[in-house]
């Protein structure tokens, strides 16, 4: 364990190296990553404009929600997405090979290879709306919403990663896979609209099968819908998210001895 997070923390450094070096580039992307996000609450804000509430949503609650998918996406991009999106690349340009004869595991390796800093900072942004949100909304949660809260951010971010890493590994049979993980990436955005708009078959199936839709709803509930009864929504997501990543993980095998290397 200790020679994985040495590895990691030369990655991260690597990386930051790296963003720091063009920051035209960093600052232009966090720009248009601000826009997008503001856009979502304009967005929202106009359907308010016409309607009170959203099944039992009411506004800051709905706002509060996109803050919460905010930071988890952009925390996912930060740490996972650069580098799920490149596994396709790697496939098929033969490069894999350099990975697998690493002494760490092949998953670990090219999970992490890159890092966006600029990222860190949209999700802090993320999480000021979540905090103007409870202000608006008169609530103080307690340590233990407050510590529920961030856990589930980390078995959201996990279901992204372990459904983008199954999609990625698809490029061992397919040569040009990278649409169906850009896809996935832009299909997320379902994350942050609130789960009763959607019908009974599309919850159980995105909230069970494909776990998308209770990423950000269930951290949310946490912090404001749980009456007293957080602990059925956290069993939900951990056992929605393990049976995911416990799926990635064994396709992510299965594909490898699938690959055929470049030398061969």
């Amino acid at each position: 364990m200790r020679r994985y997070i040495e590895i990691y923390s030369i990655m991260l450094r690597n990386s930051l190296i790296r963003d720091l070096s063009f920051k035209a580039n960093f600052l232009l992307w966090m720009v248009v990553e601000v826009l997008w996000f503001c856009g979502q609450i304009v967005f929202f804000s106009i359907i308010f404009g016409n309607v009170d509430h959203i099944g039992d949503w009411t506004k800051w609650e709905v706002v509060l929600l996109v803050g919460t998918h905010q930071i988890i996406a952009q925390l996912f991009q930060a740490f996972f997405f650069v580098n799920l999106a490149n596994i396709p690349e790697l496939v098929r340009m033969g490069k894999l090979d350099s990975v697998l004869v690493l002494p760490i595991d092949s998953q670990f390796a090219v999970s992490t290879k890159q890092f966006s800093l600029d990222s860190i900072i949209n999700a802090l942004l993320g999480a000021a709306v979540v905090c103007v949100s409870l202000s608006k909304l008169s609530i103080v949660p307690n340590a233990l919403s407050i510590l529920l809260y961030v856990v589930a951010l980390g078995f959201g971010i996990a279901v992204h990663y372990s459904i983008m890493l199954g999609l990625a590994a698809v490029s061992f049979w397919i040569i040009r896979a990278q649409g169906l993980v850009y896809g996935y990436f832009n299909f997320l955005n379902i994350a942050r609209y609130p789960d009763v708009i959607f019908p009974w078959l599309f919850r159980l199936i995105f909230g069970w099968v494909i776990p998308v839709v209770i990423i950000a709803n269930i951290p949310a509930r946490l912090l404001i819908k749980s009456l007293g009864q957080p602990f059925p929504l956290m069993l939900h997501l951990i056992i929605a998210s393990t049976i995911v990543f416990w799926l990635s993980r064994v396709f992510w095998k299965f594909a490898l001895g699938h690959y055929s290397s470049a030398s061969s």
